[in-house]
């Protein structure tokens, strides 16, 4: 699904054809599916209303409709039949069945990066709330949204929570001038609390493994720390140095090569098409030998939001590998053997790196940079794809299909659907 402006378009993802066509009542800023695809939500915040569009049923729709205490933010239910809306200031969360069309309301909400989090099954939902200028959370049950747990936190601006994908464990972190996180089970009581150190700025991200033995946090030092699924205390912390010296490692480094002209293929003047392929700056990758310096770069220290720690992190599908960016070295992305728990891969890219995501279904690392090409690893090697077309072309984001045969790049203002051929065993 794309929206422009106030129109919806549902496409078929195989073939990009159009099947359905929406209009909104205003510019929709926000979308998304229900879990079983046959509803989509489109969100428009400065109007306060939110328009739900059936796909079995195209005639079908339903208006929800905020009034004067205003839309900051909407989502599904995991079961695909109800919607959450936070109201402006996060004075409470409104809760609206479609199929009993019945409403309840949850206060308190906390406006912090992630206040809300489901269990991976879809039975509980979390809630990081304010009251009384202290943090707490409360823990739903989603099939009829009754309260089943609410206990106090031990922080002191409570910064987002996060389910274990088990759905046994919830982690809560602080904000980043209190290193703290803190790990809960499903009846509220603390399992365990960790603090790498004191004074310094602290947690920065935070990814759970998808078989949940393993928790990584980022944090402002450039270091990643592992904690175990089983005593909840570190067992290694991952180093981000600006110079590889280890022979163990391979660094991919991303150059650029002039194209080649061949004169007895140009036509005078040469088409669209071939003037782009011909004279456009394609990239490679060669294997750098060790020791390698990478492009670091100093934080300013006296700017909000400085460029320094370990900004994203994301675990393989099959639990084996970690990537992550140290925004320090904003133009690699740094990738761990979970085996080993030694560094395996580094990809010097040209550009800062802008988004990373791994394939749902195998070990696979796609990667953008801001450019028109998009990149690729496996434990196989890495190679770059340069996307066809007129113009340019820039790749800020990108999403994987559930099957791993397909994802979707974006840029500021288009979209494209890049293929990926499956080998016949």
């Amino acid at each position: 699904a794309s929206c422009m402006q106030h129109r919806l378009l549902v496409r078929d993802a195989r073939s990009l054809h159009i099947l359905q066509l929406y209009t909104c009542l205003d510019q929709i800023q926000y979308i998304e599916w229900s879990s079983d695809s046959l509803f989509i939500l489109c969100a428009m915040y400065k109007r306060g209303i939110v328009q739900v569009w059936s796909l079995e049923q195209p005639d079908w729709h339903c208006k929800i409709d905020e009034g004067s205490a205003g839309l900051v933010a909407s989502c599904w239910s995991p079961d695909g039949r109800h919607i959450l809306n936070t109201t402006e200031f996060h004075l409470r969360i409104t809760v609206w069945s479609l199929c009993t069309k019945s409403v309840s309301y949850i206060k308190y909400p906390k406006a912090c990066q992630q206040g809300v989090a489901f269990t991976k099954d879809g039975r509980y939902m979390a809630v990081a709330e304010r009251r009384d200028c202290k943090d707490f959370i409360s823990i739903f049950v989603c099939s009829n949204w009754q309260l089943l747990r609410h206990f106090d936190t031990e922080t002191q601006d409570l910064f987002g929570i996060e389910w274990a994908p088990n759905g046994c464990v919830l982690a809560a972190w602080d904000t980043c001038l209190e290193y703290k996180v803190l790990l809960y089970s499903l009846d509220g009581r603390l399992l365990s609390s960790y603090r790498a150190y004191e004074w310094p700025l602290g947690v920065k991200s935070i990814a759970w493994s998808p078989s949940s033995q393993f928790l990584a946090i980022g944090s402002f030092d450039e270091k990643v720390r592992i904690l175990n699924h089983v005593t909840w205390k570190k067992i290694t912390e991952l180093d981000h140095p600006a110079t590889i010296a280890s022979k163990k490692t391979i660094v991919y480094k991303e150059v650029e090569k002039s194209p080649t002209v061949e004169t007895e293929r140009l036509s005078f003047p040469p088409t669209r098409a071939l003037a782009s392929s011909l004279f456009s700056t394609q990239s490679k990758y060669d294997i750098s030998q060790v020791p390698v310096s990478l492009q670091y770069i100093k934080p300013v220290a006296d700017r909000a939001n400085p460029k320094v720690g370990v900004g994203m992190l994301a675990f393989s599908a099959d639990n084996c590998f970690l990537a992550t960016k140290n925004d320090n070295i904003p133009n690699a992305v740094w990738i761990w053997d979970m085996r080993k728990l030694k560094l395996s891969v580094v990809l010097e890219q040209l550009c800062s790196i802008q988004c990373f995501q791994w394939d749902p279904c195998q070990p696979r690392l796609a990667v953008c940079t801001g450019s028109s090409r998009v990149y690729l690893w496996s434990p196989a090697g890495c190679m770059v794809v340069q996307v066809p077309g007129e113009g340019d072309f820039q790749i800020v984001s990108l999403s994987w299909h559930p099957s791993g045969n397909s994802m979707v790049l974006l840029s500021k203002d288009n979209f494209c659907v890049c293929y990926l051929e499956r080998e016949e065993v």
